[in-house]
Parts: C-alpha cells; structure tokens; sequence
C-alpha cells in the first residue's frame, strides 16, 4: 500500500487551501471551493478565512461576492453548521447535507409547536411562512426584528419542553426564520452592521435544481478528498456528518484510493492522487477561530500537536485563532481593543518563521483597518493575548 508522509500532507495543506503566497487567489469563490466550504457560525470568519488565501485582500471582494454577485452563498449543512460555498457548489452541498439539515429542523419545530398545546400546527407554521415571504418580496431586505413587527405570528411566543427541567418560553421569529433559510426559501443579505455583525437582513432566494443524494454525497467525496486527503473514513464522517454507510458508499463510488500514513492508518485519496507534490517556497498564516484548515479533519495530528489543545480551543472543541508555519500550528493571535494584531508561539520557529509571522500580522492589520475582531468562541489562549 502506498505511503503517503505527514510532511507531504502538510505540503498539500499550503498549495491546495492556498495558504503559501504562490498558491494565493484572485477570487472569493476560488478561495471556498479549494477549502470546498467557509466556515460562517462567526460572520467575521468568512472574510478572514477568504482574505488569508486572497493576493489582494479586501472586504468589498467578499462582499460582493456574498451580496452583489450572491456567487458565495450561506447554507445550513455539514454537521448542522452554517457553512459559505460558491453558488456551483451549493445544489451538491444541499443535495449531500442540507436537505436533510432542513428536513430535520422543521420536524423540530412541528414537534414544538404541538407541545405547546395551543393548537399550533403544520397550517400555522404555513400561514406564517407565507406571510414572511410576501413581507419580504414587497418590502425588500429586512432585519429579523423588521420581520416580526411586520407579521403577527412571528411575534407569537411558546412553551418549549414543557414539564421538564428546561421548560423555557421562546418567541419563534428565529426558529421559523431559520427554517425558511434552512430550506433556502430565504438568504442573509447585508448584515446591519460591519461585516463582523450576525445581524443580517433577510431577503427571498432563488430555487436551486434538485439533485440526487447518493451522487450528490460521492461529489462532495470526491471534491474533499481533492482538499483534504489523504483523510481516514472517520475524518470524512466528522466534516460531512453522514453515518460511516454513507462514507463508505461515497468513497466506493468515486474509486477513492487507500494509502498508508505515518501513523499506520488506513486513510484515502482521490483517484490517481499518489503522487508527491513539491514543497512550495516556506510560508506563514494566521488564520481565523473555525477556519477550514484548522476543521478539516477529526485526527489532526499531523499539523496539530496534541499538547497545543488546551490554549487553542474551547470547551466545546472549537478551535480558535491559530498561527501556522509550513503546514503547523504554532501557535495563536488576538487582536487588542487597540487594533493591534498580537500572537504567542507555542514552539520556535527561528528567524525564518518569526519573520514570516509578522509579515502576515501586518499584511492582516493593513485589510482589517479600523475592524475590532473578537471570536464568538473564546479560547484560553486568545483571552490571555488580549487581557
């Protein structure tokens, strides 16, 4: 079997997530299909992730993609997070995860709304989401709040987990919302604030053609395993979600290759996607909490050593602001009240690799400008960066 190094994975990390400087983009939408999808819990990530990869960075070009071009679009997938793909991708994307995301949140809230014993139902819940829809198509984009003031049953409240120790009362605005964007009957437009704010304004999207899930599933194989492998069936299973059947039937689809890693597991790759790739010119990134590069696998050994995990993530495993050096983490960076970009490293890196690290601290404080960043996902590390 053959034997793919883990400096060769670290290799393939710089010139396939286009994080070396030769390997950099022009384009937004270049940038979330080489890393396949953008992570977008924390609105702030998108444009860092997308700028850390882009020769030139600069918000408006993740703007427009985003709002003008709508070539980059917000979609509720993998692992039922909030992810940013191209527009090309997204019908694989919603075939492979989305759908059933959405499927599923709307038997959630049918179920919430018959516990609530008010004799709210399916006819409610259409009623409602029909006259959101005509809200927005006559009056244009608008705040969740906008909405609610707008139609009276979104202002509607109810009891949910009634009898158990976390009964609490909910507005259901932001479930039904979530729904129609779940669904893709709706899209996030301009935040109303910077382009660090989650407080979006809603505005209808266009339907995309359906696709079949199995083929959707083996494309969406195929496309990680081109950005991601060589990557273990598990590490496939935890960046899509899908059971360990699925994974197998998607990877036997595409005729995905076994390899060997350093470790001694059995890990796959694309067809035909042995061969060694030379190492690009050395290279330094500072990337955002929940990058793609950070998430893309379940065992990140390879890049990730195990007694860095304590300051570089959170208690809920969300891994926060990280420094890079030739395909490692080395550390972690915070951005002061003051705007300055601060980092620590968690091993030395010589002359070379400081150097490089503050060529990209500055090149990251010249795009973000007056910006103020702070992560939604807090980590030991990041906190004591900026204390």
């Amino acid at each position: 079997m053959h034997r793919i190094s883990d400096e060769q994975r670290r290799i393939r990390i710089g010139r396939r997530h286009l994080l070396a400087p030769s390997a950099r983009t022009t384009s937004p939408v270049a940038v979330a299909d080489a890393v396949i999808a953008l992570h977008a819990t924390d609105a702030a990530t998108v444009f860092l992730s997308a700028c850390a990869r882009l020769c030139e960075p600069g918000i408006a070009k993740v703007e427009q993609s985003l709002y003008e071009d709508v070539s980059l679009v917000r979609l509720l997938s993998m692992r039922n997070t909030l992810f940013v793909v191209s527009e090309e991708m997204a019908p694989r994307v919603v075939a492979a995860n989305a759908r059933a995301v959405a499927a599923k949140e709307r038997r959630t809230l049918l179920k919430h709304l018959r516990d609530d014993g008010n004799g709210l139902g399916e006819r409610w819940l259409a009623d409602a989401e029909r006259d959101a829809l005509a809200f927005l198509d006559g009056h244009g984009p608008a705040s969740g709040s906008e909405l609610s003031a707008a139609v009276a049953a979104l202002r509607t409240k109810i009891t949910v987990f009634p009898g158990k120790k976390q009964e609490t009362v909910q507005g259901v605005a932001t479930r039904v919302i979530r729904l129609l964007a779940a669904e893709g009957r709706i899209r996030r437009d301009r935040p109303r604030g910077a382009w660090t704010s989650s407080q979006f304004r809603w505005t209808p999207s266009e339907p995309r053609p359906e696709q079949d899930t199995a083929r959707a599933q083996a494309e969406l194989a195929l496309r990680w395993l081109r950005s991601y492998g060589p990557a273990t069936e598990e590490d496939l299973k935890w960046w899509t979600g899908w059971g360990l059947g699925q994974v197998r039937k998607a990877l036997a689809a595409v005729g995905a290759e076994e390899v060997r890693l350093d470790n001694g597991a059995t890990a796959w790759v694309a067809p035909q996607d042995i061969e060694p790739a030379p190492a690009p010119a050395p290279w330094a990134a500072l990337l955002p909490a929940l990058d793609p590069t950070a998430m893309g696998w379940a065992d990140r050994g390879f890049h990730l050593p195990a007694e860095y995990r304590a300051a570089l993530f959170d208690r809920s495993g969300n891994i926060g602001p990280t420094v890079w050096w030739n395909g490692r983490i080395v550390g972690g960076w915070a951005q002061r009240g003051d705007g300055e970009v601060v980092w620590r490293l968690l091993t030395d890196t010589g002359r070379d690799g400081s150097a490089a690290i503050e060529a990209e601290a500055s090149r990251l404080t010249d795009w973000v400008g007056g910006a103020r960043i702070t992560p939604r996902f807090r980590t030991p590390l990041e906190r004591a960066l900026t204390a």
